[in-house]
């Protein structure tokens, strides 16, 4: 897949994926939409680590509140169904400081111009300290639609969270947009 210049990020910039499956943290099957995140990621420039968890509140409620430690990025695979299992959403909306409902709503958009199934995903995208959080399905083609959704605001959220962000400085518009035009700058 390829990516926008304006979509890459500092390159190593931290990002973690954790793939909320019972069979995977067991190791009874392999892990697809996590390794396909992952590459996914590294191709914007992301250092990536990887970790699995069972479909337990507590335990994914504990790897993002870990993640969150060390990662500007983490992004979770599985669990945003509806079964009573699907217990993803749950967890990161008890552990996020606040939710960041456009990035969800752009991934369920995206997915519902491919199947009327998107509709039925419950993932939450929020902040956790200066931590995005990002929930995707379990499915390695859904995962990567869904997060591809966030390709074209994804790098400027990272850059705001890291802050300290003016928005109101020259060049600000440049630095997270150079795809735009920059409206303090005289035009040529």
């Amino acid at each position: 897949m390829a990516h926008d210049d304006h979509a890459t990020v500092a390159e190593g910039t931290p990002a973690l994926v954790i793939t909320v499956s019972d069979s995977v943290a067991a190791g009874a099957r392999q892990d697809e939409a996590g390794k396909a995140v992952a590459a996914w990621l590294t191709g914007l420039g992301f250092s990536v680590d990887r970790a699995a968890v069972p479909d337990d509140r507590p335990a994914i409620e504990a790897g993002l509140r870990s993640g969150a430690r060390d990662h500007a990025l983490v992004v979770s695979t599985g669990g945003t169904g509806l079964t009573p299992r699907d217990v993803t959403p749950q967890a990161t909306l008890a552990v996020i400081d606040y939710e960041v409902p456009g990035l969800a709503e752009a991934i369920r958009a995206s997915g519902r111009a491919r199947t009327p199934m998107a509709d039925l995903a419950r993932g939450v995208v929020g902040v956790l300290g200066r931590t995005l959080i990002v929930n995707v399905p379990g499915s390695p083609r859904a995962a990567l639609e869904c997060i591809g959704a966030l390709e074209p605001t994804l790098r400027h959220a990272l850059e705001t969270l890291d802050g300290p962000f003016d928005h109101d400085a020259v060049g600000a518009g440049t630095a997270a947009r150079p795809d735009l035009p920059d409206p303090a700058l005289p035009a040529t």
